[in-house]
């Protein structure tokens, strides 16, 4: 499938790596065909990567793995939320969080509470919000990702 996006330019999508969010996501619930991309020039490693909607050429937000810059991150989700994605097994479970990045870079953030849950084995995905004040909405990065960079050079 080839498309045009905003901040991709036209970029074709094998069918095997399109991502059925039956329900959309929060505040775009029409939005339900994406696909998972990540700077090719950086490699898969860069940290960040973006769901680029197939609906919307114009849609495509940055995610990351919330382990990144939350190693305790591990929130109870019911059962029931998950029922549309599938039988899910570890290997094949992917959690990502979606990034906020405002002008003040130092202000980035990520948003814990509304984590998007990926069952790569039938390419089925939900945004699932967590009950509680465990995981804040507006999470700060900047030091954290940092810190990881300069010790990344130090090695």
């Amino acid at each position: 499938m080839k498309i045009s996006t905003k901040a991709f330019g036209e970029i074709t999508i094998d069918d095997d790596r399109i991502l059925e969010f039956p329900s959309g996501i929060i505040g775009f619930p029409d939005l339900k065909k994406f696909a998972l991309l990540h700077d090719e020039e950086k490699g898969e490693n860069v940290g960040i990567h973006w769901i680029q909607s197939l609906d919307e050429p114009a849609f495509a937000m940055p995610v990351m793995d919330p382990l990144l810059v939350h190693d305790a991150y591990n929130p109870t989700v019911e059962d029931e939320l998950l029922k549309p994605l599938g039988e899910l097994n570890p290997e094949e479970t992917l959690v990502l969080v979606t990034v906020t990045v405002p002008s003040d870079l130092t202000k980035m953030s990520v948003n814990l509470r509304g984590p998007l849950v990926i069952n790569a084995g039938t390419r089925k995905a939900c945004q699932v919000i967590i009950d509680g004040e465990d995981y804040p909405i507006k999470y700060p990065i900047y030091e954290i990702l940092n810190a990881k960079k300069k010790e990344k050079e130090g090695e």
